[in-house]
Order: C-alpha cells, then structure tokens, then sequence
C-alpha cells in the first residue's frame, strides 16, 4: 500500500468548506481485501490507537468505525480513520475525512481535512499519511508498533507541526480577522499573511503591519538611536553610551558607577543582555559576549513591564517575570527546572505562549550567584533565578498589569511609540510601580526609573496568556487598528461557472463594472486582467489565479472565472462571493476526476452557488433544467439569498412564478433584453444590437449578455451605465475567439472555441441563420481528453450542420495517440452522414488552407480551435481581415430554431442547453 499522488484543495471545495488534502492511494497487496478477513486486525489496532473507538464513521455516534472494522471494511477507509486519529494525538484539531474510488480496483482517494491556517505547502499531510500507512501495515502484519516506536513517531510529526505553525502573536491576528469575517491567507510557512482582498487588503508579518514605519523600526532596532531620541525629547530613559570595544564599555562603567546593563546595540529576545554588573571585568567578559557593539547604561531600578501601544492606544500592560523555579525542599534545580519544562504551555523558540527554561552558562553563573548550582537542593518556597532579564523568550513570564497602570503612564507610552513612529510598540519601563505617576526629569525625588527599549515587532504571547492576571486580545487591536470603521477587508466578488459561456459573461460582467474608472480584476481561460492589462497568460480558472486577483492591491471589484478543473483540483481561491452566476449545465468532462454524469458536473458547479455569502445574490439560467435544479439544493441555501433568473424564455413558468413574487429577472421580451422586477419592465437594449449576437442570430451570445448584465446588476451598476458600456463592448477585442468573424476575400471565416456538443449546437445554430446550412464548411478539432460518446456526439452534430470538413489534432493529444480523435469523429460524421466531404488534415494551418479551399464564395468556415494566439497570427499571415459583424453574402435565413436535420438520440441528450 502506497500513495501515488497527492494535492491539496486550499480552499472551499466539493468535499467540505474547509481546506483538505486528497491522497491517490493504491492499495497493492491489499486490493479486494478487508479487515474481517485479516484475523485479530481490529483488537491489534485498537490497542495501539483506542481514541479510534471514539470515531463516528457512517453511524452518525461513537464506536460506528469500530462496527465497520469488525464487519469489515477496506484498507484505504482504514488508513483514512488513523490519519484524523494521528492528527489528533499531534494537537492537530481535524475531524473529517471521506475514502471514495478513483475507477480501478485497488485505487482510492483519501481525503482528509486540514487545519484552515496550516500553510499550503506543508509537508505534515503527507508524513501523516504516510505514518498512517506504516501503521496499517504493521497492525496487518501481525504486531503492531510498540507504544515506545509510536510515541517517537508522534513525537517527530508533532514537532514538524509545531514549527510550521504559526506563532501565538500571528495566530491571534488571525483569529481576530476571522472573527470579523476577514479573509486571510497565509504566505507558505510564515508568519506573513494577508488580510482582506483587493484595495483592503492589508498585510501583517506578527506584530509588524503594512504600515509600520521602516524608519520607525530602524530606530528601535538601534537601542543607542532610541536612548538618545527619547532622551533629548524628555523622556526618562538610564544614562548610558554606546561602546565599540572593550576599554569604551570599562570606560562606561567608570562614568555611570554600578550597577550597569550591557546589551547588543541591535540585539533582541534578550540574547547576550548582562544585568547587575559592577567590575570591569563583568563588563568586560558581557562585551565580549554580546559581540563588541554594545550599549552600555545605568541599571534602573524598579520591577519590569512591557506596554503594548497600537495606533496611539494602549491595549495591554504587563509584569514581566524573569526565568525561575520555586524549591520544594526535595528536587534539585535540575529537577525543577524539568517539572516546569513538563507545562505543555512551554515550548521551543516562540512557537507557545511560553519558552522553555535552559541551564546553560548563562543559568549557571546567576545560580552561582545565588550559592546554588544545578545539582542544589532549594529549601521550601526559595525562589531561584535562572534569569536577571525578564524576557518571555529566556524562559520568563507574566503578570497582566493592564487594569492598574497609571494615567501618567499611559500617556508617557502613547508619548514613546508617537516619537519613535510606530504604529504597534512594546514599550519596556523599568518602575517602582505602573500604577504611580513617573516623575518628570531633575523631580528632587524621582526614582532611577523610566523607559530602557521599544520593540518594533512586540511579542504578543505575554498579553495573549500570562500567568497571572487576565488574557488581553490584543490580536484583535491590532486588526481593529488595520480595519477601522468595522470594515471586512473585502471587495464586490463575482464568481462565473457552468459548462459553457463562462469566459464570455466573464468578460462581459468585468466590462460592464469597469465604468467610472473602477479597476476591476478578472480571471478567464485566456489569463489574469488586472484594470485593463492582461499580467499572465495561461488557463487562469483555477485558486491560484483567483488568489492573485484577490491578493492586488489595484483591484476595487474581482470577477472570477471558476472552472471544474480548478475546483475539484484545488478548491476555491476564495471563501464566499457576493455575487454567483451559472450558465448552464450540459456533458461535457465526463470520464474525468471522477465525472460520470451530468448530475456529477451539477454537483461539482453548485459549489460555486453553495459559496454565494448569505445575502449576496445567486444568478441562475431559468432555462437549463439543472442550474435550475440547485436552487432547490440544502447546501446552496437559497431562501438566504437573492434569487435572479436570466433566460431567453420570458414565457417560462420559472420565471413568471418568480416575477408573480414581485422578485427580479433578466429576460428576453419583444426583441429586447429586459430587467423585469414584479411587474414592471425595464428595456434595456434590443437583441439586435447585442454586441456579437449578429443581429440576434446568436441568441446564446444574449443569454451570456443577460447572465453578465445580472450580475453586474447585482452590484449595483445602474441600468443607464450598463447600456452604455455595452454599446462600447467590441467582441473581436473584448472577447477575441469567442464569435470572432473575418473576411479573406468573399469567404467568412468563423472562429470559435465550442468544444462539445451543446456549444457546437449554439454555434451552428447561429451560422445556419446567417449563412444557411449548405454554405457551411468546417475546420475543426476536439479534445483528446473528452470521452467517446461525447466526442461521437459532437461529431454527429458536426455532420448535421455543415457539408464540409476538414479534421485535424489538438497539439496536444491529452492522453490519446496521434490521429485517434479525428479517426474517430470522421468515422461518426461518415456514419451519420455517408456523403459528407470529410477530409484530414495535418494540423491548424493545413487544415484552415483545406477548408477554405473547399468554400466558395458566399460560404463560411467554421474554425474550431485548440489556441488562440497561433490561429489568429495565421489567419493574418493568410491576409483575413476582422469583419465589421455581417456575412460577406448571407444565405437564406433559417427560423430561430436548433441546426436543420434530425439528430440522433446521445446528440439531442447531449445538447439540451441552447447556452454556449
């Protein structure tokens, strides 16, 4: 048993909201096998891991996996269960998790939730997976792992975890953000993330914002620049200078008398800081330790606080305790230290709300000072230090002070941060107490007491979870400061599905929002926009592309392309939308990632409806029997959104029990698109002047246009707006390929990218009402990745509609060899219609030359196409120039119906939508 692949679904997507991790698992050895038929395999496996008696499975309660496993049930469901269960035992909090086949014997997707901050590029789903696997296998083989071998393994993920989690100060941005319904994405395994979408969107790296001042934290990383600033200003700081070697340092000791502190000029964390030093041989012995470049000043006197300001406020105050230990009268130092240690609330580095106590040099020479070493016995209640610096990051603690500090106090720390220039400080004071005025500069009785450093990028964990006292959210201040006024960080979000027109509505809906200047971000199968320029060229449907939109700071509206690829792949690239539309709903990717039917493809698209937020609007073709069908979906929750019909029916009993309810819906009415809301009508422009509709012969160009006009409707662009940026819509620039018409000589050539039935269907509609079924030639190609019946299908379309046809290969054959594709849709063609001239090709431009060939004048050439680009650069060097929208010689118009010629039975299923 091994896993073959494995990808992760980042966003929302057709299995659960949350991210999750899907592992191709090929069973081996174990295919066909279950774990009834393997003797003592469930005692075995629940020995070594009981919490699995506590998981529900299928039985909805406790023990339901525990039934399967006796009854028997398959290796890859199994191994499904120990990975949440492992996850688990780690502090990792996942539940769910689903096992499905993936179409052969032995091979199975296993799919398992992840936490929604664990970076996306974590390598902790797999080692789980692959401990999962390990373990399934000892238990199968008859033994089992020892609790000593699976507690080392544990041991291993969880730390692997722990260092690709966020730290405590991050993690409570992030839960603050999310609280208020923040999007938030985060940077690989850093602590950098984003929050909020487009020109909201704000970026934190732990406590440092986007706008904290990069001269502020130079200043307060020089601690000899932030002594001199704050002292000139008139702020209490210790006496001091700054040393650049030894005999300087020695030399500071003698003006300033001891007690003094030496401490890195740039350092931090408390690392190499020296207190209490009196001889300079102390002083000497700390500068070589800190490094040489030393700041060297008088020991204040007083108890150590740490003051958060952020934005000019003070939100959290607290004592800082030094690294101790309390005797018992029995445990040695080393003991205690050890006990203390056992908190799980301390931990490595910064990654827990406290750090782990060391006995290192350091520990040891203040022990020494205390008559104590590691091996000493304390008496009962003596406190021992292991720390004169009061840092959370050498093993300190907290107290939270933040109900007792004093006005004066309060007012001196919004004084600092305002002076340095930052925007979240830690401003650290040593006092005699935080809850007494500070006494100004030459008071005849002032303490030796007063401001000694300002962080730039403050810890948080000590106001996060002190030891004593009450925990302080500051997360959510500093987010608060980030989005002031109660702001989510988001932007008006349009996300586009369906089977067909999804790039055309696309395009259209980001032109119509495009008015007034707006910049609008947009994704399509052609790339990623942003206000007007295209910045990446490739099949831009999927999360990554979205994220990139979303993640701009330019982008004032996102109107996003969704495709099936994207989402059963990797998810969405977003959390909810404001705005969802379908187009429709026909065969097409059946055979792939597990589509079997058009009732799978509905499955798949009602994500994108499911994801509408509640109160945003859900756009829906009335025509297409299943878009229609999702609004009667629990998951899509309809009743919590605003409905809107589009179609070319205006008739259609949907629409008009809709309408009956006073609700809206963009139609087709008396050769105008229409917004109808209750009773009321509102034209909006005439089909004939749909821009690449040719003069209403492509009515499925008008459902694209209504669908697009909905939604951007839906936003709120005035209906005045929209019919003039309609009017400015050019398709053969807008929308290029899509439609697109050009002239060589008296032959039109027709370029489109209709790559399965239901679109070939809308297509050739259009070119029998313009041109007539016998003026007809095609130049065309399907995709390799497509399943028989479906390529069939089109084929037979094909022969139904065109008398004509040159047949070539996509470059790229999609997993088929090289002439089976247009084998196999000539042989179809010839069947359906044995005297169709039906010759093959050998790639694009050969096929195009052939194809206009057999034309004459009058005639037009339907040229399916795998790319844009390469067809349009040929097409000029043929010397074919961009037609102004009408025929070169019309044939007789047809009536507004489907393609002359009965089709046969899989076509008509195939092509029920009349949207391409």
């Amino acid at each position: 048993m091994k896993i073959e692949s494995l990808r992760r679904l980042r966003g929302p997507n057709v299995y659960l909201s949350r991210p999750a991790v899907v592992a191709r698992l090929l069973l081996g050895d174990l295919t066909g096998r279950e774990t009834s038929d393997v003797t003592g395999f469930t005692e075995r496996l629940l020995r070594a891991l009981p919490g699995l008696t506590e998981h529900h499975c299928a039985a909805g309660s406790p023990g339901g996996f525990v039934s399967r496993l006796r009854n028997g049930t398959y290796f890859g469901h199994v191994t499904e269960h120990v990975c949440i269960e492992l996850s688990q035992l780690i502090g990792r909090d996942v539940s769910f998790g689903r096992t499905v086949a993936a179409g052969e014997p032995g091979v199975y997707d296993v799919i398992v939730e992840c936490p929604v901050d664990e970076s996306p590029e974590s390598r902790v789903p797999g080692e789980l997976l692959g401990a999962a696997i390990d373990l399934v296998l000892e238990v199968h083989g008859g033994a089992g792992p020892t609790a000593r071998t699976l507690g080392t393994r544990l041991a291993g993920l969880a730390a692997l975890a722990e260092r690709e989690a966020t730290g405590p100060s991050t993690r409570s941005i992030i839960a603050a953000a999310r609280r208020r319904g923040i999007p938030v994405e985060r940077f690989d395994d850093l602590s950098l993330v984003r929050l909020g979408w487009g020109t909201r969107r704000r970026l934190a790296w732990a406590a440092m914002t986007d706008r904290t001042s990069g001269l502020g934290v130079d200043i307060a990383g020089d601690k000899h620049v932030t002594r001199r600033l704050l002292g000139e200003a008139g702020v209490p700081v210790a006496p001091g200078g700054a040393a650049r070697d030894e005999a300087e340092a020695v030399a500071l000791l003698g003006e300033l008398g001891g007690p003094v502190v030496v401490k890195p000029r740039t350092g931090n964390h408390g690392k190499h800081v020296a207190l209490n030093l009196g001889t300079a041989a102390e002083v000497a012995r700390a500068f070589a330790e800190a490094g040489g470049d030393v700041v060297v000043e008088q020991q204040l006197e007083g108890r150590d606080y740490r003051v958060l300001v952020v934005s000019g406020e003070v939100v959290a105050a607290a004592e800082r305790i030094a690294a101790h230990v309390v005797g018992d009268g029995r445990c040695t130092v080393t003991e205690l230290v050890e006990k203390a240690n056992a908190d799980p609330r301390r931990g490595v580095g910064h990654s827990r709300a406290l750090t782990r106590m060391t006995l290192d040099e350091t520990a040891e020479r203040i022990l020494r000072g205390q008559g104590h070493g590691p091996a000493s016995v304390p008496a009962a209640e003596e406190v021992v230090w292991l720390r004169a610096n009061a840092n959370l990051s050498t093993g300190g603690t907290s107290r939270d002070v933040t109900d007792q500090v004093h006005p004066d106090v309060t007012r001196l720390c919004q004084r600092v941060a305002a002076l340095v220039g930052l925007d979240v400080a830690g401003i650290d004071l040593r006092l005699p107490d935080i809850a007494a005025p500070v006494p100004p500069i030459g008071a005849p009785d002032r303490a030796a007491s007063g401001v000694i450093e300002v962080n730039a990028v403050p810890g948080l964990r000590m106001h996060l979870a002190p030891v004593h006292g009450r925990a302080r959210d500051v997360g959510d201040a500093i987010v608060r400061a980030m989005f002031a006024g109660g702001s989510d960080g988001r932007i008006p979000t349009v996300a586009v599905t369906g089977t067909n027109g999804k790039t055309t509505v696309t395009r259209i809906t980001a032109h119509l929002l495009t008015g007034n200047g707006t910049r609008v971000g947009v994704t399509s199968s052609d790339g990623v926009v942003i206000d007007g320029r295209t910045v990446h060229l490739s099949d831009a449907t999927g999360p990554r592309s979205a994220q990139m939109v979303l993640g701009d700071p330019q982008v004032e509206v996102a109107v996003l392309e969704t495709a099936r690829g994207g989402l059963l792949r990797r998810g969405l690239g977003y959390d909810w939308s404001d705005v969802g539309v379908i187009t429709n709903i026909t065969a097409d990717h059946l055979g792939q990632d597990g589509l079997d039917s058009i009732e799978d493809v509905a499955h798949v698209k009602a994500l994108v409806a499911e994801r509408v937020r509640d109160g945003g609007t859900l756009v829906l073709n009335a025509d297409d029997p299943w878009v229609r069908s999702l609004a009667d979906r629990p998951r899509v929750r309809a009743d919590r959104k605003r409905l809107v019909w589009f179609g070319l029916d205006a008739g259609n009993p949907v629409v008009t029990e809709h309408l009956a309810r006073g609700a809206t819906a963009y139609v087709l009415h008396d050769g105008w698109l229409v917004q109808a809301t209750g009773p009321r009508r509102t034209p909006l422009v005439r089909l004939a002047e749909v821009p690449g509709a040719y003069g209403g012969a492509a009515l499925h160009v008008a459902a694209n246009t209504l669908a697009a006009i909905a939604a951007a409707r839906a936003l709120g662009a005035r209906p005045e707006t929209l019919v003039d940026r309609l009017s400015e819509f050019d398709p053969s620039l807008d929308n290029p390929g899509r439609g697109t018409l050009f002239r060589l000589g008296e032959v039109s050539i027709y370029l489109d990218y209709a790559h399965n039935p239901a679109a070939l269907a809308a297509t050739l509609r259009t070119l029998h009402r313009l041109w007539g079924a016998e003026r007809c030639v095609a130049a065309m190609t399907l995709p390799g990745d497509r399943r028989d019946d479906l390529l069939a299908a089109s084929a037979q379309i094909l022969a139904d509609g065109v008398t004509r046809a040159v047949l070539y290969e996509d470059s790229d054959p999609r997993g088929r060899e090289p002439g089976e594709v247009s084998a196999l849709v000539e042989r179809e063609m010839r069947a359906r219609r044995p005297k169709l001239d039906a010759i093959r090709a050998d790639g694009f431009q050969d096929a195009v030359r052939h194809a206009v060939k057999l034309a004459v004048p009058g005639d037009v050439v339907l040229v399916i196409y795998e790319k844009w680009a390469p067809i349009r650069a040929f097409l000029g060097e043929l010397g074919a120039v961009p037609s102004g929208g009408a025929p070169v010689a019309a044939g007789p118009k047809l009536p507004l119906s489907p393609a002359s010629g009965a089709m046969s039975p899989i076509a008509r299923s195939l092509t029920s939508s009349r949207r391409h």
